[in-house]
């Protein structure tokens, strides 16, 4: 793929004349070209050739004749909710399928400013879902590992960043799909606060919880397309005046410890105190009780709000419910059966929640909270769509309903290249100072930098450490060589493993133990395709076992780990270091 370029350096050079509008929609057109041999379930519609040069040329003629416009000849996306005048809306159902007569107001505005929509994106049907495979037009996979998701709702928007296809592309997020995308592929994923950006041509999910969002590779490109886009629009019952409130982050409110749920993923927890090491060097790290923001969160799905969504799609579901995602219809379906007195009764609740939130904000400046605990495969989202979506939503789903605005920002990159984030969240109208504290926060970070795209699908393997005999020349490598293991490198284990030297043992063999007083152990990592190590674990004997091991860097990697009985007579070698000094020591 080519090289990727940022919004605001496209918009500058042609404003300055050092290229066109038309030479950027060349180049766009053949990063599309390229990647629809990836995956073109990424888009459901896109302009004609021919439509999207003139589009070009007519931004060259408006600089040609003097304007100076903040996003000349930028091409983005935007997620096939929001109306493009010349394209269906589908909202990822054929059935609900319909031509605007004019485009949103947040693409009026962008065009104004010289953007250039190329397509309509594809997305979780109707906006619902967090995972990106609740598509009859296919599901987008995350551009760094093809295995894994991309997120959702908005997947394809998020992709066509991803893979630098587009430098900024809108979304939406009513529970998260604008937040969680963002983290799974190294983005920023900037929500604004209820009202700042018009809903005008907006396929409503929950109308009084949307907000259109933005994915964009940097904060500057964020910043600049919410300059173009906020404001006030008479058109829209839900927008309000523009507002900067000022926001010092002097206290940074995050969960307790014993309130983090990271579904199993050690890396997330592991990236997370390392987010958290990078923010103390800006504020006090103060821990809160997320308990009040987790009940909020059910009302959006175990609650009234469910009946929201129902509305938005009645016609559709009383007139062609074969037509909705059998998953998005059993989220929907139970919403006809709630009464006005429910409903009520969790405005009542919800309102008392807002209060504790907005109370806290006396004691605290922002919150940065984990984006998602976890991610996974799309065939392991297929077996369980419900149970692991909902997992994506643990730390989102309550941030539009207690009327917050939010920026997630990259925060690791987890050993399968698939992307680890966090999110700066604020009361409303704090946008810009938000903006600002994610730069500071990546500055402080100093992340490395992403990986390289998956443009061919990676082959699913594992990820092995080893700590003695399967050693490179130690008696039992032949075992991974035998197996075209490829090393990955020499590493140190996290400073919590105890090493034993088991006795009796032929040939010698360590034991590696998890313990709170350990050190760090020198391994190796092999990586082998998944059918071959499951031809190796079959040869370990007991009282080995294969288990998972953390590594140095906070990555977890499958290896070798002991029974308790390993250690009967077994020496304590834990302050050699490794295995290899062990040998060396024997003679």
């Amino acid at each position: 793929m080519l090289d990727r370029r940022s919004a605001a350096a496209i918009a500058a050079d042609v404003n300055a004349g050092r290229t066109t509008a038309v030479a950027v929609a060349k180049e766009t057109l053949s990063r599309l070209a390229a990647y629809d041999a990836i995956q073109a379930q990424v888009w459901i519609s896109r302009l004609s050739v021919d439509a999207f040069l003139e589009s070009a040329r007519a931004v060259d003629a408006r600089v040609k004749a003097g304007e100076v416009l903040p996003l000349a000849g930028v091409p983005f996306a935007a997620k096939d909710n929001i109306d493009v005048a010349g394209l269906e809306t589908t909202a990822a159902c054929p059935a609900f399928a319909y031509s605007p007569e004019r485009s949103a107001t947040v693409i009026e505005r962008l065009t104004q400013a010289g953007a250039i929509c190329i397509g309509k994106t594809n997305l979780d049907q109707f906006a619902t879902g967090l995972n990106g495979t609740r598509s009859p037009y296919g599901a987008p996979r995350n551009a760094y590992n093809l295995a894994y998701v991309s997120g959702g709702s908005s997947s394809g928007s998020s992709v066509a960043v991803a893979a630098g296809l587009v430098p900024f592309a809108l979304g939406t997020d009513t529970a998260g799909s604008g937040r969680v995308p963002a983290a799974f592929q190294h983005l920023i994923g900037y929500k604004p606060s209820k009202g700042r950006w018009s809903n005008k041509g907006l396929v409503p999910a929950c109308r009084t919880l949307d907000c259109i969002t933005v994915f964009t590779d940097n904060v500057t490109d964020a910043r600049l397309v919410d300059g173009v886009i906020a404001g006030f629009d008479a058109a829209d019952p839900y927008s309000k005046a523009l507002a900067n409130r000022p926001l010092e982050y002097k206290r940074i409110g995050v969960p307790r410890r014993g309130q983090r749920v990271w579904f199993g993923d050690s890396e997330s927890e592991y990236f997370y105190d390392r987010a958290l090491d990078s923010l103390a060097q800006m504020a006090e790290i103060v821990e809160i009780d997320m308990a009040p923001f987790q009940e909020a969160a059910q009302l959006l799905y175990g609650g009234p709000w469910v009946a929201e969504r129902t509305a938005a799609i009645a016609t559709v579901l009383a007139d062609s419910p074969e037509a909705i995602d059998p998953t998005v219809r059993e989220v929907v379906e139970p919403g006809l059966s709630m009464s006005a007195v429910e409903l009520f009764n969790g405005i009542y609740r919800l309102a008392e929640l807002k209060r504790h939130a907005d109370l806290l904000w006396e004691g605290i400046d922002m919150l940065a909270f984990p984006t998602a605990g976890t991610t996974y495969r799309v065939s392991e989202l297929l077996a369980a769509p419900v149970a692991l979506n909902s997992a994506f939503g643990f730390y989102t789903n309550f941030v539009n309903l207690l009327d917050m605005a939010a920026v997630a920002v990259p925060a690791g990159i987890r050993g399968n290249a698939t992307g680890f984030g966090v999110t700066l969240i604020g009361p409303a109208d704090t946008d810009c100072a938000l903006l600002d504290a994610a730069d500071a926060y990546l500055a402080a970070a100093n992340l490395p930098q992403r990986p390289p795209l998956d443009l061919e699908g990676k082959m699913q393997t594992v990820k092995l450490a080893v700590v003695g005999a399967h050693l490179k020349d130690m008696p039992l490598h032949w075992q991974l060589t035998s197996r075209n293991a490829r090393f990955v490198g020499a590493f140190q284990t996290a400073p919590s493993y105890r090493l034993y030297a088991i006795a009796d043992s032929v040939p010698p063999k360590p034991a590696l133990v998890h313990s709170p007083d350990g050190g760090e152990i020198a391994v190796e990592v092999y990586e082998l395709d998944v059918a071959e190590f499951g031809s190796f674990v079959v040869e370990v004997p007991a009282p080995l076992a294969i288990g998972t091991v953390t590594l140095s860097d906070g990555s977890s990697v499958k290896g070798f780990v002991a029974e308790p009985r390993a250690l009967a007579g077994a020496q304590d070698i834990t302050e050699l270091g490794g295995w290899r000094a062990f040998i060396a020591r024997q003679g």
